[in-house]
């Protein structure tokens, strides 16, 4: 029978994963409110910096990554721990392609403030749907961090906005281009920028329906917001 330490070296290592995820999550926050803030306020600066540290995202996918892949390979976890494992797995793949949207948001940003842009876009029309999108990756880390699938529904709710938010600005830039055509090479940046904004959001669902399998065992990928809900009681 394994012993009381190996029990309490497995709950250690299981915890110091853990804890690699919310610290690779608070970057990738980090990195979407800058790449957000530089795009709003013209800062290339900042945007670089957002560039320029989404290496650091990659590597601390990967080093999660091979964490997981030891505890498999010498722990072999099973039930709720193996749970644990596979939404670690799962999520640092989300915050890897949350932190490349954020980069290619900062591109842009650094694009835009060139000298031979025929114009420069007003991203108010944005920034709703930019705050609604790092709220609900805010909330996913917090029920990953409290292990609490309640605000699952909420998340999965506040998505639906994000893609109503998408469609209304996505038919707004298209009116916008037919109007003047010399901003057409512009806003075809800015749609790839709010699309980047909306697979942020989708993201962020998919970390909350991850909270989900991991407490209660149940997969709500591609279900109903009403099943989601009926799921999380």
């Amino acid at each position: 029978m394994p012993s009381e330490h190996i029990y309490k070296q497995f709950d250690a290592d299981l915890e110091a994963v853990r804890a690699r995820v919310l610290e690779m999550g608070g970057l990738v926050e980090e990195q979407v409110n800058k790449a957000i803030e530089a795009l709003i306020s013209g800062d290339s600066e900042l945007a670089e910096e957002v560039v320029a540290r989404d290496t650091q995202v990659n590597s601390m996918e990967v080093a999660a990554d091979e964490a997981c892949t030891h505890i498999i390979a010498l722990r072999q976890p099973t039930a709720g721990d193996l749970r644990m494992i596979l939404t670690i797995i799962k999520t640092i793949t989300d915050l890897e392609r949350i932190g490349d949207e954020a980069s290619k948001i900062a591109r842009f940003a650094i694009k835009s403030n060139e000298a031979d842009r025929v114009m420069v876009p007003r991203f108010n029309e944005i920034k709703y749907m930019a705050e609604l999108t790092t709220k609900m990756l805010r909330e996913s880390l917090d029920a990953f961090a409290r292990l609490d699938v309640s605000g699952a529904g909420a998340v999965a709710r506040q998505d639906i906005e994000v893609d109503d938010e998408f469609h209304r600005i996505t038919r707004h830039l298209i009116t916008f281009m037919m109007e003047d055509p010399r901003t057409i090479s512009t806003f075809i940046d800015l749609l790839f920028v709010v699309k980047a904004i909306e697979r942020i959001g989708d993201h962020a669902k998919n970390m909350s329906e991850y909270v989900v399998f991991m407490v209660k065992g149940k997969d709500v990928r591609h279900t109903t917001i009403e099943q989601l809900e009926q799921e999380i009681q």
